[in-house]
């Protein structure tokens, strides 16, 4: 690994666990420490901070320790004379930022900031539905995380070979024909999408939605959301499918990262400009093989 991505990496996590501290303490100010985080329709509390941890996280007061040990993993930009040593480093922070990137989203679900609204935004097979929808409203939302009962129908062909793995995109295509292409070639491939990120604002889930390409559950095409944050949601899944078919427990942290690089097989495809937060996330899904 360069020095470059190295220092990038550590730099985004850095960022994310002190906007993610920030955040709780405001929340925990305005809401109380009680009050309950969960990501409905799924198990394992906020996953990837429970199958590393075995931390239950079922109330903001619960992600305090969290974030303590998310601060602990942090180091230092590498020195640019420095000539030791640092990928372990890296994943440290990597994993930091998980924890930190899962900790913002149960955050916003317990503000109702989850999941996110996109306008005109319509998904083919998804259970979930906001308590902010209207009457007679459908639609507007990303995906959030994938609910259990996917879980289980995705995760067994995942593990069984019928499915090849999945796919994390996260970014924004150079043209809509160019994003609407990628994505075709990849279902072609029987191979399950994730999307997430933007690039200046811009997401390829806008750029899909433009070319009229349906997505959600039927199409095997998920929107996370429109910010790198939301791309947790597919370490979640991966998470949850170790928790699920590979009998690991909460806590059993080597446990999951070996079963899911040896059963779960899934890669990243960053689209234009990666930023020090991107750099940072994909420091932590490398914990995953």
């Amino acid at each position: 690994m360069s020095r470059y991505i190295a220092s990038a990496a550590i730099r985004g996590a850095n960022r994310i666990v002190t906007e993610a501290e920030s955040l709780l303490q405001k929340t925990i100010a305005e809401l109380g420490p009680d009050t309950p985080i969960q990501f409905p329709n799924t198990a394992y509390y906020l996953p990837v901070i429970y199958g590393f941890t075995g931390i239950e996280v079922a109330k903001l007061g619960d992600l305090v320790p969290v974030l303590e040990i998310s601060r602990s993993l942090l180091h230092p930009e590498p020195d640019e004379r420095m000539w030791l040593p640092y990928l372990g480093e890296t994943l440290d922070c990597g994993v930091a930022t998980l924890f930190a990137e899962e900790a913002i989203e149960g955050i916003r679900f317990a503000r109702g900031e989850q999941p996110e609204r996109i306008p005109g935004l319509q998904l083919t097979g998804t259970s979930f539905t906001s308590p902010d929808v209207g009457e007679g409203e459908t639609g507007g939302y990303a995906n959030g995380p994938i609910d259990d009962i996917q879980l289980r129908s995705w995760g067994i062909q995942l593990v069984d070979g019928r499915m090849p793995g999945f796919a994390a995109i996260i970014g924004a295509a150079r043209s809509n024909e160019a994003a609407v292409q990628i994505i075709r070639e990849l279902q072609q491939r029987n191979i399950l999408i994730f999307l997430s990120g933007n690039v200046n604002g811009r997401s390829i889930i806008h750029q899909l939605m433009e070319e009229g390409v349906e997505m959600g559950y039927d199409t095997y095409i998920v929107p996370f959301g429109t910010d790198t944050i939301s791309a947790i949601y597919a370490a979640g899944f991966a998470t949850r499918s170790a928790l699920t078919f590979g009998g690991m427990k909460g806590g059993q942290a080597r446990g999951m990262l070996l079963y899911n690089k040896f059963r779960v097989f899934a890669f990243a495809l960053a689209l234009g400009e990666v930023d020090d937060l991107k750099y940072a996330t994909a420091a932590g899904v490398l914990n995953y093989g």
